[in-house]
This record gives structure tokens, sequence and C-alpha cells, in this order.
């Protein structure tokens, strides 16, 4: 019997560098890049090279916006799985040339070594790798020490224990843009910001789909936005389930398809099952023990206030932190673990505030900041001002698109005129939440938002006449 190649027992070449950075994200690819370029020797180690550059760019953020733009583009006549297979080519190619880019981004630097395969602590600042096929990078059996270590392996789907969670209809948020056949009839579990943007994302393509939600949809949040955003939903054809419990997966009785059973609700019918329950740190596995690397219930690296984790030397950005998970707070990590290791230490993660968030349904959700209710708890003396899309007349530009559905809720402190939080559901709210989060940041009142000249015709130039409620 011959041994398997490229185990333990084998005698690594070993490989020492300043910098060694687990995992290609929108963090550790920048911090890798900033520290080679101040002439620091870095180390890459990438477990798949279909991920270079990060989660965000190969299966995410963008590929999935890319699907939802697509989507949109579909008319009544379009076959949804003719239009479907042609959108999928269409995210391949995108992705593809992201990934060479961001590839070569660090691969054609002197100072950096990508390696391809699997890396797991064997002690502190100290990594074994066992190599991956399929990259372009150095794919060998080694062990990597560093004086500065940074993990950012980011987080992977939660897949529940359900019955039938195994049957091959079921798909998590990576494998169903390759879903294949196209599923006219599509199942979510979970009614969050990955099923919801699944579920208009699917519908505009043609699927009927229903949303399996443990709770209420956008639970806690402003009651006028989450009625209005459901009321978009239920009339785009989009059927919610709420507060249902899945329970198991089956072939369905008719031989076609699969039916999700429900704790005291009817079962659902369909031909495809998204499981949408979130995202979970990706820790599993990286011997965090051997390198001293403590971890919270969740899985997730426990980091200090400068995302440093409880070795010495070893840093963890993103989301496989906990948290927020969000490319931008990643790459903001970075900064962190920049001003730690070559600045002043000044930066802290604490010093975040007004962080915005889209969930990209159509239109858009985007948010920033605390809600009416949470401010009256926090002690704030409030106003709030509400407008329907529609009903804006300062604002033709969602018209111009053939898309006024939405609202937009904003709260104000009346005591200092400071916007507390925002949520916008309209045509291009991604872009004008960023507006609303830097004026947060920079103590933009809501009166200079108010009076501000802004372009014509934009969907910004609604804050000229929605914060005109507050007088």
């Amino acid at each position: 019997m011959t041994s398997a190649p490229n185990t333990v027992s084998e005698q690594p070449r070993h490989l020492t560098a300043d910098v060694l950075v687990i995992g290609w994200g929108k963090g550790g690819k920048t911090f890798a890049g900033a520290m080679a370029g101040q002439g620091k020797t870095v180390v890459m180690v990438e477990q798949d090279a279909l991920l270079y550059g990060g989660t965000c760019i190969n299966i995410a953020c963008v590929p999935t916006k890319a699907l939802v733009h697509e989507a949109a583009r579909r008319r009544e006549g379009d076959d949804p799985r003719e239009f479907f297979t042609e959108a999928v080519q269409f995210r391949d190619t995108l992705i593809g040339k992201l990934n060479d880019v961001n590839l070569h981004m660090l691969l054609d630097q002197d100072a950096v070594t990508v390696v391809d395969g699997r890396a797991r602590f064997v002690g502190p600042r100290e990594v074994e790798v066992t190599p991956s096929a399929g990259g372009q990078g150095v794919a060998e059996h080694l062990r990597i020490s560093a004086e500065t270590v940074v993990i950012n392996t980011g987080a992977v789907p939660v897949m529940p224990p359900l019955e039938g969670i195994d049957h091959p209809r079921v798909y998590d948020s990576t494998t169903i843009q390759h879903a294949d056949p196209f599923p006219r009839r599509l199942a979510i579990i979970g009614g969050g910001p990955i099923g919801l943007e699944f579920a208009s994302m699917f519908r505009d393509f043609g699927a009927e789909v229903t949303v399996i939600a443990r709770g209420e949809i956008l639970a806690g949040d402003e009651p006028e936005v989450r009625d209005s955003v459901v009321k978009v939903l239920t009339e785009e054809g989009i059927i919610l389930r709420t507060d249902a419990s899945a329970e198991s997966i089956a072939d369905a009785e008719s031989g076609e398809g699969v039916v999700v059973r429900i704790a005291d609700q009817d079962p659902v019918q369909a031909d495809a099952v998204l499981v949408a329950t979130g995202r979970k740190p990706a820790t599993e596995d990286l011997g965090l023990d051997a390198a001293g690397v403590e971890t919270d219930e969740q899985g997730a690296v426990v980091v200090d206030e400068q995302v440093r984790t409880t070795s010495e030397g070893v840093f963890a950005l993103g989301d496989v932190h906990g948290g927020q998970q969000q490319t931008y707070l990643s790459l903001d990590d970075h900064r962190v673990v920049l001003s730690a290791v070559t600045g002043d230490g000044a930066r802290r993660v604490s010093d975040r505030v007004a962080v915005p968030a889209t969930t990209f349904i159509t239109p858009p959700l985007s948010t920033v900041g605390i809600t009416e209710a949470q401010a009256r708890e926090a002690g704030h003396s409030v106003k709030t001002a509400v407008a329907q899309v529609e009903k804006i007349k300062a604002m033709p530009r969602p018209k111009t698109l053939r898309d006024a559905r939405g609202v937009i809720k904003i709260v104000v402190d009346a005591d200092t005129d400071l916007l507390l939080g925002a949520r916008l559901f309209h045509v291009d709210s991604q872009e004008v939440i960023n507006l609303l989060a830097l004026a947060m940041r920079a103590g933009v009142t809501a009166t200079q938002l108010r009076d501000g000249i802004w372009t014509h015709p934009s969907s910004t130039e609604a804050l000229n006449e929605v914060l005109g409620q507050l007088g």
C-alpha cells in the first residue's frame, strides 16, 4: 500500500517571511500588497484558485449583483432557463477576469509568494500547508513561519441539521448561482438579506419563489420600511411564509422536484431549495489551538480593538472574527492592522461609526444608523421624515427608470439636528446611503442636507423634499 503524498510525515520545505496571510479576502490581499510595497516579504496562502481575490469578488457580492442586474433585464417573453444560462455565462466571464486581475496584483510582485494550499497552524506564527492543485502559485508541502500572521479565511454558509439537507437539489448561496437545471419553482429557507436577494433575483429570472422565514421579514426594523418591502416582494409574486420552521427536505411524492416540510404549516413544493440561513466564520481545521488563538462560541476568532488575536503577532481580518459580514469592513480591518504594524497604532475598530449596508433586492434597501424606536430607547428627542418614493415630487429619477416603488425614512436628533439613522428603499439607494453615512460621520446636519445642491435628475435630490418635512 502506497502512502498518500504530501502528508505531515514528509519533511516540508520551510519558508520564512515577514508577513503570512491566510486567505485571499479583501482585507488580506490589500494588507499583503501594502506590506510588499514597503519592501516586506509576503506569503499569501489560498486553498482554492477559484477564490483568488476573495469571497466577495468570486462567489458573493460581485457575481450575485451581476446576476441581480441581469435578471432585471429579462423581458416578459424571454425564456427563464435560456436567460438564466446567458446571465450565468456573463457572470462567469466577468468573475474570471476579476479573479485573474486579483491573482496578478500579488503574483507579479517580487516580494510576494503565492502558495496554493490549505494552511494549518502547527505553532505560534507557523503553519503547515497541504498543497492544492489548479492554481498558479507554489503548490507543495510547506512549513511557513512569519513575524506577522493574518488570518483572513472569511465565512462559509451555515447548513442547518435538517433531514434531507444533503439532497442533490439543495443549494447554498454559492452553488445556486450555477443551478442546473434552472429551478422554475424555488424554495428559499431563510428570510435574511441573502435569502431576500436571491428571492428577488430568481423571481426576476422568472421562477416561482417561496421564502420560508422563521420570524417576520425585517423584524425590528422601521415598520414603514418593512411594510413597503413586504408589499413590493408580494406584488412581485414572491410567497412569504413567515413564522415558519423547515423540518425536512425530501423527494416529492409526485416524483417531480422536492418538498420542504414545515412545522404546523402546509409543505412547499419546489424544483430546488436554497438554504440561506446565514454564514459562520471559517475557522474549522485551522489548528488555532496550536497557535494560541482563541475563538468564541460561534467559532469566530477573538480579537481586540486592533483585531489582534490572543496570540502575539497574529491578527484576524474580516468575517472570520465575527460581527457584520461586509467586504468594506474587511478593508477597514487592513487599515487597523497597518496602523498597528507600521503606523502609530492609533486606529481602532471602535472608530467606525455610521457603517452603511445594502440588501440588493429590487429596488435596493439601504440602511445606516439606528431606527426611530432605538433612538427613543437611547433617550434621544427624535424627529422623523417619511415619504413614499412615488409621491416625492423632487425625485423624478425613479420614475424615469420606471420604478418609483419604495419609501424613505430618516431619523434626526431634534436637539442637535444630526442624523441618527436612515432607511432608503428605492432606486439608487446603495449610492445615496453613502452620502448619509458620510454626513453622520462628519456632523453634517439635516438642515444642511435639506438645503444641499444636488444633481438633477438624481435620487439624492429627494433629500431636499423629504428633509423639508422637518421644518
